[in-house]
């Protein structure tokens, strides 16, 4: 049987899952099969499905440059782009400057950072996180129902407008650093709807707004929008609440991050090398 997390993703191309009760036998929302499903069956639904799941990540990676659109997501940016660019014009900011997300789960929020015209990076608007699995820590592995802390960069080949979650960006995740330390897990994105399943999951109102943001910054020219995911604010003073965490010794190597962009208003570079994170100032 597919891990809890895997097939409750399936509804990001598909349909909703029913939860299943494990070693029962029983869901709830599907009824009984009350014949064999032939192997073969079994082996073409699934290769279709995985293929679906699979089509965000192969668009990244085939380079694709610009947003893939939906009536959904046409519907969206064109109630949001209005109020949006007007809400950025009072703040000297415009729809379609580059944008840097960043997300805690302690507190849950999320907030959209714009750059002005010197390319300084100011908080443009937070939204509350509605849910998200799991506690504070990284993703470790497949169906652990973890949310993931890390650096990661969503390409227009991530964005999902077909999401049966409203609307959806594939993080990435596992990147090269949850590679190197042997983590797994696969389709973690932030999604509209309101529920999550090893995801973060947004108001439909406030991903509307999030995917406006970011297509106008893509199609912009913004090859990739990074989002920085941490536990909490990475303070000295959190940092030492922590301290007898036994991930601690990964959120400081978050840290440096957190500094770099609060003493400079820019996104630093991000690397991996020898598998630990390397933060540097953007180049």
């Amino acid at each position: 049987m597919l891990p809890a997390e895997i097939r409750c993703h399936f509804h990001e191309t598909a349909t909703r899952c029913a939860p299943v009760l494990p070693h029962s036998g029983q869901t709830t929302g599907l009824m009984k099969r009350k014949r064999p499903f032939d192997a073969w069956k079994l082996v073409a639904v699934f290769g279709a499905a995985m293929a679906f799941l699979c089509l965000p990540a192969v668009l990244a990676a085939a380079g694709v440059d610009s947003v893939r659109e939906t009536p959904r997501s046409r519907a969206a940016v064109e109630a949001k782009a209005p109020v949006l660019s007007e809400a950025l014009a009072e703040q000297g900011l415009s729809l379609g400057a580059p944008v840097y997300l960043r997300l805690t789960k302690e507190p849950a929020e999320l907030t959209a950072y714009v750059a002005n015209q010197d390319g300084v990076y100011e908080p443009f608007r937070t939204w509350p996180v509605c849910a998200y699995s799991g506690k504070l820590g990284p993703k470790q592995a497949e169906g652990d129902m973890q949310a993931p802390e890390g650096f990661y960069a969503i390409a227009p080949g991530q964005m999902n407008a077909s999401s049966d979650y409203h609307l959806a960006f594939n993080l990435g995740y596992p990147n090269a650093y949850d590679r190197a330390h042997g983590r797994t897990g696969s389709y973690l994105m932030v999604h509209g709807d309101c529920v999550s399943i090893g995801c973060y999951a947004m108001t439909d109102e406030a991903i509307e707004e999030i995917w406006t943001l970011m297509q106008a910054a893509m199609d912009a020219g913004e090859t990739s929008v990074p989002v920085h995911i941490f536990p909490f604010p990475m303070t000295a003073a959190n940092l030492q609440r922590h301290a007898g965490d036994p991930n601690a010794a990964f959120w400081r190597s978050l840290a440096p991050a957190w500094v770099e962009f609060e003493e400079t208003g820019h996104v630093p570079a991000v690397r991996v090398v020898h598998g630990e994170y390397q933060v540097g100032p953007v180049s």
